[in-house]
């Protein structure tokens, strides 16, 4: 494909965000430009980050029931994937997507240029250390983020990890240690977990992942506990001592913990620090990241940002709809609207999906409230599939029946929210807990946890 100097929107950057502010404004006759500083298309999120992770986390997943199954069972004592058999799965995962992704920007007649962007000035970057210029009237800043590294904690150890060099690891570990307890660190202990190794979750709050409902928290936190990852709370990490068969990790209440491997999971920093910023006048916060106003637009004019690199939720999901709204913003403003409604995915061994308030914060803001629940166990389909574990759980007005908070743990649990999520968002009476008393469900089907959750609350407030 022939490459212009010249384009109306430059996105740097080809992740989730990246890629649908491209197809938006290439759809919208503007000529675009995709500056990519990987081979293949994709960014961290297919190469690093959502796609193999979530991958190998569907492995694992699937060796879980495979070997809790009665019928399965003896098949599955003859031969135990290794980690390497499982991220070679992956590999093919990504491949696949970076096939389909690369084909979307032929097919939109957008140019993909590899190379590291840097910012000349507000209408030009240049190409690598002495490559082309090129320039454009607006730029999408869509880099992305990368593990936070502090400098006391030496990752070019064979035995140190962050959440990119893990998919590297080329053994299977039999004690690990995760450092930090948020999103990333969870779903890498439950995968660890999985696999049959002793782990060690290094948490400084005193729950974990504390904003979700204090059910769904507790939930996981026992079901951690049973496959074998002990979450130590109120616990911050101190320093590291290093040897060639293993690590000890110092933590700052005087515990030392012996691990084979160690997973550093404690943050991320937007990926800014290549792009020249002082050039046009523009200024990361601590952590890498963008400041932007409701429009994705950054503190120079021309100049917006989405994604990752922005900061919270960090969500692929979100990052998507925020490419897309930051490209409207240039494109076609009336269009751009902001993405503050969304559900949360997280891929821990059950998954999580949340979406809305929860009892804690409807307690503080004084709001009448009742609660709804169905458990995956007393579901037709559930007992068909064998899912033991699971429930979801409806928040909704007293008095109205509005659908205030949805908060599912379980298998499929971030497939079953968008069902709760379509009729929340609904406008009037449209939004209620009727609507699935209301509608025939297939039978039997997961979904069926809508009407059997909607009785149960309905039955407390008639």
């Amino acid at each position: 494909m022939k490459q212009h100097m010249q384009y109306d929107i430059i996105v740097i950057g080809s992740g989730p965000a990246g890629e649908s502010a491209a197809m938006n404004s290439a759809k919208k006759g503007r000529s675009v430009a995709v500056i990519s500083d990987r081979e293949k298309v994709g960014g961290n999120c297919t190469h690093l980050g959502t796609i193999p992770s979530k991958a190998l986390r569907q492995s694992v997943k699937q060796v879980m029931q495979f070997s809790s199954n009665p019928l399965l069972r003896e098949f599955a004592t003859l031969r135990k994937p290794c980690f390497q058999d499982i991220m070679r799965h992956a590999a093919r995962v990504i491949d696949e997507q970076v096939h389909l992704r690369a084909g979307y920007y032929e097919k939109n007649g957008i140019d993909i240029i590899h190379g590291q962007a840097s910012f000349v000035d507000r209408n030009t970057i240049r190409l690598g250390n002495r490559g082309p210029l090129l320039k454009a009237e607006h730029f999408v800043i869509a880099t992305g983020s990368r593990p936070y590294r502090p400098e006391n904690v030496d990752f070019t150890h064979p035995r140190i990890f962050d959440s990119d060099t893990i998919l590297q690891l080329d053994h299977s570990p039999r004690k690990v240690t995760v450092i930090g307890a948020g999103v990333i660190g969870c779903e890498y202990a439950s995968i660890f977990g999985g696999l049959g190794a002793k782990v060690e979750l290094i948490n400084p709050a005193s729950t974990l992942l504390s904003f979700l409902d204090w059910e769904i928290s507790d939930a996981l936190s026992y079901h951690l506990r049973n496959a074998g990852v002990r979450s130590r709370h109120n616990e911050e990490y101190d320093r590291l001592e290093y040897f060639d068969t293993h690590i000890v990790t110092h933590l700052k209440s005087g515990k030392r913990i012996k691990s084979d491997i160690v997973l550093w999971a404690n943050g991320r920093t937007g990926n800014t620090d290549q792009l020249n910023l002082a050039a046009i006048g523009l200024q990361p916060n601590s952590r890498g990241q963008l400041e932007i106003d409701k429009r994705y637009r950054t503190a120079v004019e021309n100049i917006f940002a989405a994604g990752d690199v922005v900061g919270w939720p960090s969500l692929a999901s979100v990052s998507y709809d925020q490419g897309r709204a930051a490209s409207n913003a240039i494109v076609d403003p009336a269009a751009c609207v902001e993405i503050d409604r969304f559900a949360t995915g997280i891929y821990t061994i059950p998954e999580i999906s949340t979406l809305g308030k929860t009892e804690r914060e409807l307690t503080s803001e004084r709001i009448p409230y009742e609660v709804g629940k169905a458990f995956f166990k007393n579901t037709a389909r559930g007992l068909i599939t064998g899912e033991q574990v699971g429930m979801l759980k409806i928040l909704f007005h007293f008095d109205t029946l509005e659908i205030l908070g949805i908060h599912c743990f379980g298998d499929q649990a971030s497939e079953i929210v968008h069902i709760g999520q379509a009729i929340m968002l609904q406008q009037g009476k449209a939004n209620t807990m009727r609507y699935f008393l209301d509608t025939t469900f297939n039978y039997p089907t997961m979904a069926e946890a809508y009407r059997i959750a909607a009785l149960d609350g309905l039955n407390r407030v008639f």
